[in-house]
């Protein structure tokens, strides 16, 4: 999975083959890209419906992600959480991408409307799910104001996901910042996985009659990295989108090469290959939170 892996020392990265490849059950061209050599990315692949977009304020890096015009989501966000991006409050500003053309987006300005059965609850709906947290961010107002934006959002089942297990490990995922260093983080919204055929439903967005689809599964990926650079630590959480009720988040951990295999996503691509696979291949919650920086 690793073998074809480009590593190029530098500000800027290329990758420089033509080639087919397939991420979380959608097709796409890879081709030429050059991207900043930010320990949280993934591999970039972009293609016909990827762009790769980084949201900053001033000369302060926000988050980064691989847009999908085709399903008007992001397939992956990726960003550094340290103390200092967090607070407490929430001051929403929903709106469209500036970086994106409008018509590549769906309008979340108010909420999708429509409501969706699941088991164990009378009524739910389907929630305007961020997948970097305006938590991750409410320290910084203007860094915040970027996380309510379209681009950011997905389809997510409210009650039982959105505002159960899902809210349970995003606010983890803030514990487990390093007191004075920086977490790296990815998630990502899968509609299929790699190789799979799953059925994919989509929803009708009352606000633009836009379709959109619903993912199927939705995971993160988490990087601690020495101060010295010289070693790392990694753990994965993949959850299929459903309501949940009395589950842990914590039921849901795997290594990260195990999460690369289900999406088709090449994670932390820019850690040196000396130290990239034993991190990628922890098992452990507990190892990955003890890991000492």
């Amino acid at each position: 999975m690793k073998a074809r892996k480009m590593k190029i020392i530098g500000i800027l990265h290329l990758l420089a083959a033509l080639y087919l490849t397939e991420a979380c059950g959608l097709k796409q061209v890879a081709e030429t890209v050059s991207y900043p050599q930010w320990p949280e990315l993934p591999a970039i692949v972009s293609g016909a419906e990827g762009q790769f977009i980084s949201h900053e304020l001033g000369s302060r890096r926000n988050y980064s992600m691989l847009y999908d015009a085709g399903t008007m989501s992001a397939s992956w966000v990726a960003y550094p959480l340290c103390e200092a991006d967090m607070s407490s409050g929430r001051e929403e500003s929903w709106a469209y991408d500036p970086k994106i053309p409008q018509d590549s987006q769906t309008d979340v300005r108010q909420g999708y409307g429509v409501e969706v059965s699941t088991d164990g609850y009378s009524r739910n709906f389907y929630a305007r799910g961020h997948q970097i947290p305006n938590a991750d961010r409410n320290a910084v107002e203007g860094m915040m104001a970027q996380t309510y934006y379209s681009t950011n959002m997905t389809p997510q089942i409210q009650n039982g996901f959105n505002g159960g297990i899902w809210s349970k490990l995003e606010a983890a995922v803030r514990e487990m910042v390093p007191p004075g260093d920086t977490l790296y983080v990815v998630t990502g919204a899968c509609y299929r996985t790699r190789g799979g055929n799953e059925e994919i439903i989509s929803i009708t967005n009352r606000n633009d009659g836009r379709s959109l689809p619903v993912p199927n599964y939705y995971y993160k990926a988490l990087l601690k990295l020495s101060k010295a650079g010289d070693r790392a630590c990694c753990i994965g959480f993949w959850l299929p989108h459903k309501a949940y009720k009395k589950v842990k988040y914590s039921d849901f951990t795997l290594p990260v090469d195990s999460l690369e295999l289900l999406t088709g996503v090449d994670f932390f691509h820019n850690l040196p290959d000396s130290i990239e696979g034993i991190a990628e291949s922890n098992a452990s919650l507990d190892a990955f939170i003890s890991f000492e920086l």
